[in-house]
């Protein structure tokens, strides 16, 4: 892969655990900051499951792209694997700040491609992510169990992190998310 230089804009990775609502902030975010790009990212999913926009591949598809380099990042969790198009390094050298979904388990891959890595993370109470888990109704219970052990995840060490609490209104939450990245868009 090759490091993005110094200058253009900001990779803002939103992070948190399964349920935290990172589609729904970052839905709100592009409304409040319309210059925002959000990046539509490659799963291995089936397709119109709900929550994010995305490009549903087979994983036979999907190694084909990484062997075609055909994205910028890319890593696997809970069954699925996840790609960023290379089509971000164009938004990211217009000067274009680009909002996207990331795992924390890619933030060390994240900080070596993308320099001027930002990384949005999103809390909420363990009560309030089991609710969301099980309202989408993608997940078994067992699912379920095991994404909300894994909510208390470390972030690696070293990155801009900006923390952000999502228990209350939507509202509050995008207000609050667009006040703290506003200081980062000079």
């Amino acid at each position: 892969m090759t490091i993005a230089s110094k200058s253009g804009g900001r990779l803002i990775a939103v992070v948190g655990p399964s349920g935290v609502g990172k589609d729904s902030v970052m839905a709100g975010l592009k409304g409040a900051l319309p210059d925002l790009h959000l990046v539509r990212r490659v799963i291995t999913r089936a397709p119109d499951l709900g929550g994010e926009i995305y490009d549903a591949v087979s994983v036979a598809q999907f190694e084909a792209m990484v062997q075609d380099e055909a994205f910028a990042a890319h890593w696997g969790a809970h069954g699925l694997h996840y790609g960023i198009p290379m089509s971000v390094r164009h938004q990211l050298a217009k000067g274009t700040d680009c909002l996207v979904n990331f795992s924390r388990t890619a933030l060390a891959q994240a900080s070596v491609v993308f320099p001027r890595l930002v990384v949005l993370n999103i809390t909420a109470q363990p009560k309030t992510l089991a609710q969301r888990l099980a309202a989408r109704g993608r997940e078994s219970v067992d699912e379920i169990t095991k994404r909300l052990g894994q909510a208390d995840k470390p972030l690696p060490k070293g990155l801009d992190v900006l923390h952000l609490a999502n228990d209350g209104p939507l509202s509050q939450t995008v207000a609050r998310a667009a006040a703290l990245l506003q200081p980062l868009r000079v």
